[in-house]
């Protein structure tokens, strides 16, 4: 209550209203503040807690709406404690994404976001003589941008980052700080993210044109009748970035944010499609869950990713699928050993933790003895127990070819090239070559063909005829009588349906392009494809020559037609 008021003079129910929103505000803090401390991993632990904070911070923000005028008299709440409400709220929807990778929830997450903007919430706190507020507004636009990337919302990204620069700004200019270089690190950061994708698609009047990649109605070709496949639902995924010198904002890497969208469909809105126009309600409802449930593993440590790996596997329902996407830096042997076991390949790397390096200088010494802070090919071997999907992105990606299917149960490796002509090695901080196909094969195929920039109605037909081409992979991988029964397994699920048939024509299209010239620059797999039925397919390579013409870069490709006069 403000200091000039007598407690006294302040009528009974006003009195009571003050008390009860304190308590509320204490509650809903003391909440939030114990999100940090849940368990990071497993489906169960929670979401009791989650429903309970989420909860107050409702009541919390109704009552505020409800007793605005008497807060505001009484109490003296200012427009940038609403804001904090606010934003606690969208980070609260944020961490129900993250959580259960139900993309609904990040439309709420930008509404609250998007209300605080609009409504100038935090407007005054640049007049207040007190940095930590100022930084509540800069870590709100942070997480704003964040989620506003999420949702391809590329435009006001521009827009916020712009702000976000003045007000970095004025904040280190009113304020003698050193947090400085950090918050122009984040600004490098987006700036970068935001310029990672190799090719842009125009409008007539030149202007950018942003496509979705998330999984949309239609887009993955249908099942033929009777078509025997197995019915494995992709569950739970496990996306790890652990490369040096990619491009990344706030813990997610390129490849980390295109994979998790090629994990992902469309979202749509749970309730601001509904809610009267400028009513901001918090709503919980779930939608029914369609996307695998995700974790995100930025530069994890051995220990955590086996952590996280296991709570996953345990987890993980009958008839389910889980996924391992490792996008990391290779990690060779260093001796040579006479037996060549699952150890002996080297693998991905993973965190060095700078306060365990107990016997690793010691291990330099003894050629024999493996690396330490490496995922090698033989520590999935457990989670071969249930049907396992890996797709390894690394300059030694080879080495997990050497998997034993030890269990008999369903499992599958894709493996990028660990070459690459220059050109495409230049572009590597940019995210992968490899990732890139597997999220927007016709971004990866323009990029890897020298284009810049598309026109839009060009795009929209080489996207038709993209889908002819992947009908056309899914009847070569279904009726193949040589390919391997795991490939088969994992057909009956779109989203791995579709990795599937974007692997297969990234395999494809490299073959058949003139820069490719070494067998280390082709992806692999494990079992290996049937090539004749697939990767080396006449009618396929009669489809990339097509696609290469139609984008006028068909000099690029080999055409044994042609070469045959």
């Amino acid at each position: 209550m403000t200091g000039a008021e007598n407690e006294d003079d302040i009528p009974l129910g006003e009195r009571k209203t003050v008390t009860d929103f304190c308590y509320l505000l204490d509650k809903s803090k003391q909440l939030f503040n114990g999100l940090r401390d849940l368990p990071q991993y497993g489906h169960k632990q929670w979401q009791s807690y989650f429903g309970r904070t989420f909860d107050v911070y409702t009541k919390l923000w109704k009552f505020q709406q409800q007793h605005r005028q008497v807060l505001d008299t009484r109490y003296g709440l200012k427009r940038w404690q609403i804001g904090e409400v606010a934003s606690k709220i969208g980070q609260l929807y944020y961490h129900y994404y993250l959580r259960t990778s139900e993309t609904s929830y990040l439309n709420e997450a930008f509404s609250f976001y998007s209300a605080i903007r609009q409504r100038s919430y935090y407007f005054q706190v640049n007049k207040e003589d007190r940095p930590e507020l100022v930084v509540k507004k800069l870590r709100y636009y942070a997480r704003y941008i964040v989620v506003c990337l999420l949702l391809n919302k590329m435009d006001l990204v521009k827009v916020l980052v712009k702000e976000l620069s003045e007000e970095i700004e004025d904040y280190t200019q009113r304020f003698n700080t050193e947090d400085q270089l950090e918050w122009n690190l984040v600004l490098q950061e987006v700036a970068a993210f935001v310029e990672a994708d190799p090719v842009v698609v125009l409008n007539d009047n030149s202007s950018v044109v942003v496509n979705s990649n998330r999984l949309q109605e239609g887009s993955v070709p249908p099942l033929e009748q009777g078509m025997v496949v197995g019915q494995l639902v992709l569950a739970d995924a496990l996306i790890i970035g652990n490369c040096n010198n990619q491009v990344k904002f706030s813990e997610l890497t390129i490849d980390m944010f295109r994979m998790l969208q090629a994990l992902e469909r469309e979202p749509v809105n749970l309730a601001t499609q509904t809610s009267k126009q400028g009513a901001l309600e918090p709503n919980e409802k779930p939608a029914k869950r369609e996307n695998p449930h995700k974790y995100l593993l930025y530069k994890p440590t051995f220990s955590q990713l086996y952590t996280f790996l296991s709570a996953s596997f345990k987890e993980l329902p009958a008839n389910s699928a889980l996924l391992v996407y490792l996008s990391a830096t290779g990690v060779f042997p260093t001796g040579h050993s006479d037996y060549e076991g699952p150890y002996d390949f080297g693998g991905v790397l993973t965190n060095t933790n700078r306060d365990v390096v107990n016997g690793e200088t010691v291990q330099k010494r003894n050629q024999a003895q493996k690396e330490m802070h490496c995922l090698h090919p033989g520590d999935l071997f457990p989670f071969t127990r249930k049907p396992l999907f890996v797709i390894v992105d690394s300059t030694n990606s080879k080495s997990y070819k050497h998997f034993t299917n030890l269990f008999g149960q369903p499992l599958v490796c894709l493996l990028s090239p660990t070459v690459y002509p220059k050109s495409v090695q230049d572009q590597c901080q940019r995210g992968s070559l490899f990732t890139l196909f597997l999220y927007s094969p016709l971004l990866a195929f323009s990029s890897v063909c020298g284009l810049s920039s598309v026109h839009r109605g060009l795009w929209e037909r080489a996207q038709e005829f993209l889908h002819k081409i992947y009908h056309d992979i899914g009847q070569m991988i279904t009726r193949s009588r040589t390919i391997d029964q795991a490939f088969l397994q994992f057909f009956g699920d779109e989203f791995l349906r579709l990795l599937l048939i974007r692997f297969v024509f990234c395999s494809a299209a490299l073959r058949l392009h003139k820069l490719f010239r070494e067998a280390q620059s082709f992806p692999e797999s494990y079992p290996e494809l049937p090539k004749q039925d697939t990767v080396e397919s006449s009618l396929l390579q009669k489809h990339i020559l097509e696609l290469a013409t139609m984008l006028d870069v068909q000099s690029l490709f080999w055409d044994d037609s042609l070469e045959a006069y």
